[in-house]
């Protein structure tokens, strides 16, 4: 399984992303699945402050162990699923409204492993990657913690 994991500032390329990991994968990969994930413009319902208006999202990390601790959940989908490639690009730094944050793309010979390990990282991603999300609300800034759904859901995959 080919892995590669990135913390960075700029933006990336969705779809380049795609193409890379197709031509990678040519022959062997019977699908690909991606999730992209937006910065919203409103404080979701779950968060204290919901429906607040967001002006940006600042996310810090610590380089080095943010990258170990989204390897390790790659290497936990990797013994789950029967996977070609994976890519995880996560952002840091100040991103505006409607700005991509996170990619994961994941390649496997079948459908059902492709879309289940997508699912199982971005969980995992929410819950215990060693990054530090703050919303700048136009109300006041507010720290983001991962929400009792986003544990529920990597809870069950301990335990579905």
């Amino acid at each position: 399984m080919r892995v590669a994991v990135r913390i960075q500032t700029e933006d990336f390329d969705m779809a380049g992303e795609w193409g890379a990991c197709r031509d990678r994968c040519a022959g062997g990969a019977g699908a690909l699945v991606a999730f992209g994930g937006l910065v919203r413009d409103l404080a979701p319902a779950a968060a204290a402050g919901a429906g607040a208006e967001v002006r940006g999202l600042r996310i810090e990390h610590y380089p080095g162990m943010t990258e170990a601790s989204i390897e390790r959940i790659v290497e936990e989908a990797g013994a789950r699923w029967a996977l070609l490639d994976v890519t995880v690009i996560h952002r840091v730094g100040e991103l505006a409204p409607a700005d991509q944050i996170v990619l994961v793309l994941v390649a496997s010979a079948h459908r059902p492993d492709a879309f289940a390990a997508c699912e199982f990282l971005m969980d995992y991603l929410k819950t215990d990657a060693v990054l530090w999300k703050k919303e700048l609300r136009a109300g006041g800034d507010a720290w983001l913690l991962a929400t009792r759904s986003d544990h529920d859901r990597r809870s069950a995959w301990r335990h579905g």
